[in-house]
């Protein structure tokens, strides 16, 4: 509670004559929003937007507000369309495989929008591996594949700790579900958050009224 009052969380406490701090209900409103707002935002956010809230007017406060919801609806976004993509892509049949196939880094990149950089990086974490024609990366048909699905769901928001866990599943089984199923754990933390904005809105309300 000091901390946060130190930190413009909390509004300063009165004191009593030996110099104990006291607390009222704005206090408690107060720190209620920011712990709703924390697992919205993260913590960082929520000090942002609690210290917004004991100032006045209340419109940058809203406007906080408005920017965390229009985030959670950019990753809703995302995730439905990693989850769109995910179905297409696994379900693509890869036949009457030559060598001409395969695809450079480069052409690789070019062909996902993103640098050849990333590929090279998603190679050293395990989660696109391609094959080696004299020491030069080679990407197979099932390997522009990974890439694909690896792309859609960095763009959803999943972090390479869990990729790492999930390719080399997907590549022994290619099993749809199991990208589903990781894709239903990031939809469930969206829940989450939203669901934390919702608390932390009610308590701001009476912070401001």
């Amino acid at each position: 509670m000091r901390n946060l009052e130190r930190d413009g969380v909390l509004p300063p406490a009165t004191r009593t004559a030996s110099g104990y701090r006291v607390y009222g209900e704005r206090h408690v409103r107060s720190a209620l929003a920011y712990r709703a707002l924390a697992a919205g935002v993260g913590p960082t956010e929520a000090k942002r937007i609690v210290r917004a809230a004991h100032r006045f007017p209340a419109s940058p406060v809203l406007a906080l507000l408005d920017a965390a919801h229009a985030r959670l609806d950019a990753e809703r976004t995302g995730l439905r369309q990693a989850k769109e993509a995910a179905r297409a892509i696994s379900g693509e049949p890869i036949e009457d495989v030559r060598s001409s196939d395969a695809m450079s880094v480069s052409e690789l990149a070019a062909a996902l929008g993103i640098r050849p950089s990333t590929l090279r990086h998603w190679d050293a974490e395990g989660l696109v591996v391609p094959d080696r024609e004299r020491g030069t990366r080679r990407y197979t048909p099932a390997q522009v594949r990974d890439a694909r699905i690896v792309h859609q769901l960095r763009l959803a928001g999943y972090r390479v700790p869990a990729l790492r866990a999930l390719m080399p599943e997907l590549r022994r089984a290619r099993r749809l579900e199991d990208v589903m199923s990781a894709l239903a754990a990031r939809d469930a933390g969206i829940e989450a958050r939203s669901k934390a904005l919702l608390d932390a809105a009610a308590a701001l309300s009476a912070i401001l009224g």
